[in-house]
């Protein structure tokens, strides 16, 4: 079943303008443009409600491979088709792996660090920033990894060049927009760049997407995932 409002399964809305908004599980007044056809609203709060559950997963986990790290996430009861879940799960599913790889991670403190952050980016950024939050995770990964500051030299420069090209992937794939899809490549954006720039060779694993059904808004062959571009996955 393709999956849009919480509340009732109808498609989503965005307007021009922050409307108030009440949220239709904790009931908090907020401005916001997005809404379903109904009326119904839910807050980022209320959207990734169990988020911290995939501290005790990473922690557990011996892959790595940041795609199966995520997938596992994505399979988690608080992970929805479409959600801000993703700013932070892109970059928690890559520290882990780039530890199990690795990297000189204190995985406990990043995984606080890169929730602390992600949840900062608000659902929609992809649209009224022209910033995917899960390009931004990744970025937000290579700053954890690189211990970067607004005052550090090479960190600042690597985790903006991270960024930029999840985004540029990204952007490359047009919209609508499908977070399951801009996961998977900001993911493999930030596999390349930590092998080329921190010598950390995580698993680049070939992905094969089992969620369209879900999207309404699924770009099918277009996107380089689609079963229909891996016959022999299919």
């Amino acid at each position: 079943m393709a999956e849009e409002c919480l509340i009732c399964g109808a498609p989503l809305e965005y307007l021009e303008e922050d409307v108030l908004m009440e949220c239709a599980v904790c009931h908090k007044k907020e401005p916001s443009k997005t809404r379903c056809v109904r009326g119904h609203y839910v807050c980022s709060a209320c959207h990734t409600a169990g988020l911290d559950s995939i501290v005790g997963l990473c922690l557990s986990e011996t892959s790595k491979d940041p795609v199966a790290i995520i997938e596992k996430m994505m399979e988690m009861p608080f992970c929805h088709m479409h959600g801000p879940e993703h700013h932070v799960m892109v970059g928690a599913a890559l520290l882990t792996a780039c530890r199990n790889a690795g990297g000189e991670i204190d995985l406990p403190a990043a995984l606080r660090e890169i929730i602390s952050r992600g949840k900062s980016v608000p659902g929609g950024a992809c649209g009224f920033w022209g910033a995917c939050g899960a390009g931004i995770s990744s970025g937000m990964f290579v700053s954890i990894l690189s211990k970067s500051t607004p005052l550090a030299k090479e960190p600042f420069a690597l985790s903006h060049m991270m960024t930029a090209k999840s985004l540029s992937a990204i952007g490359e794939i047009g919209g609508p927009r499908c977070c399951k899809r801009d996961s998977f490549l900001s993911i493999l954006c930030a596999v390349d760049f930590v092998k080329e720039h921190f010598g950390i060779e995580m698993e680049r694993p070939e992905v094969v997407c089992t969620r369209a059904a879900q999207n309404r808004q699924c770009i099918g062959k277009r996107c380089p995932f689609s079963q229909a571009n891996h016959p022999q996955k299919g």
